[in-house]
């Protein structure tokens, strides 16, 4: 049997609690040493973002493990699907960091479906993980290994943030402030997770987007870590992480926490640009085409970081092609490109013979994901 056509037959997301607006952060996640953040305005200035969710209640209980609410998003992706959570034969999940330690994040998220025997695959990268998943997903479809396929990315970002990850450590400054680095992230990440199914038909009803490509580039042997858990807070070195040290060293030391290096950060942006117009120039994307762009980005300032990169050159696709719902639910990570297709295809904008763009980079060790894909 040759290859076959792939066809995304249903998209979902879960988004846990009501939306939390920003006067009302650290309410939920909670304030270092008790006081509040010193660059929390700053931060929200730089991202834009106005609401987001989290898996936390306002006395600290969660409400949520990043399983169950993948498990959720895959639900809710099915439905839309026509079909019901048993009719999966394999399921790819992607994360940051999974719940546990160990096992996989796959196995979590199936066992909160319910469902199986199946086949699963877990993918840990940071943002970048759902295409990894979806990935996986698509070849195993393709190749007819499964006819029924889900993808999921999900993300318990909020965790990271609660006081105790910080207070009592190095992270925190003479003056009893926890380091920019890690305190940038508490006002710009979100928990959520989405889905998609892939299966080998079209949907008899609704749009459903068939899978031109999908490619994922790592450009990790030319730059560290960027965005890093697990590693000393200035110089992330595998051989001297935190489980080496013991997780109490560790902790003290700042190594569990979530930490990002802005500078570096600055560089990569040029080198995702790089590989988006090699793209370009070999004719793999025509930005002329495309009619529906989802590029995630984690800040609304590294939105115009792109665009004034992208102006002047023959890769800029116009603004009112793009799509993006960071205002209104936040940075949710490997989650963000599900739940902005999700949105997209409920918005009632994609017509049949549309082309659809996602791009989403990862900042951890410098990726970026690509797929193409055309609505039926």
């Amino acid at each position: 049997m040759g290859l076959r056509d792939v066809f995304i037959t249903g998209a979902g997301e879960f988004l846990p609690g009501s939306p939390v607006p920003n006067a009302r952060i650290e309410d939920v996640i909670g304030r270092v040493n008790g006081r509040s953040s010193w660059i929390g305005a700053r931060a929200l200035r730089w991202n834009g973002v106005q609401t987001r969710h989290y898996a936390f209640d306002s006395a600290g209980r969660a409400t949520h493990s990043n399983a169950s609410m993948c498990a959720e998003a895959v639900r809710a992706a099915v439905g839309d699907a026509g079909l019901q959570a048993r009719d999966l034969t394999y399921l790819a999940a992607a994360t940051t960091q999974g719940d546990l330690l160990v096992p996989g994040h796959a196995a979590q998220v199936q066992a909160d479906l319910g469902v199986g025997p199946l086949e699963i695959a877990s993918f840990q990268s940071v943002c970048g993980s759902a295409v990894m998943a979806a990935k996986a997903a698509w070849l195993n479809v393709r190749a007819g290994e499964h006819q029924t396929a889900a993808a999921c990315a999900g993300e318990f970002s909020s965790r990271w943030f609660r006081p105790s990850f910080y207070e009592g450590t190095a992270l925190i400054d003479g003056k009893g402030r926890l380091r920019p680095e890690a305190d940038y992230l508490r006002f710009t990440l979100s928990d959520g997770a989405g889905a998609v199914i892939m299966e080998p038909r079209p949907r008899p009803e609704g749009p459903s987007l068939k899978v031109d490509w999908m490619e994922v580039v790592s450009l990790a042997h030319q730059f560290p870590p960027c965005m890093w858990a697990g590693g000393a807070p200035d110089a992330p070195d595998a051989r001297q992480g935190w489980s080496l040290a013991g997780p109490v060293a560790g902790h003290a030391a700042g190594s569990v926490a979530l930490l990002q290096d802005f500078d570096l950060l600055k560089r990569i942006i040029r080198a995702w640009i790089g590989v988006y117009l090699q793209r370009v120039d070999e004719g793999r994307i025509r930005p002329a085409e495309v009619d529906h762009l989802l590029c995630h980005y984690s800040a609304r300032s590294i939105r115009r970081e792109i665009v004034s990169l992208l102006e002047a050159t023959d890769g800029m696709i116009p603004e009112e092609r793009w799509f993006s719902v960071l205002s209104e639910v936040g940075n949710v990570g490997s989650a963000s490109i599900w739940v902005m297709l999700s949105r997209l295809l409920r918005s009632g904008r994609v017509k049949p013979g549309d082309r659809l763009l996602c791009i989403v980079p990862e900042s951890g060790r410098a990726l970026v994901g690509f797929m193409m894909l055309e609505a039926v």
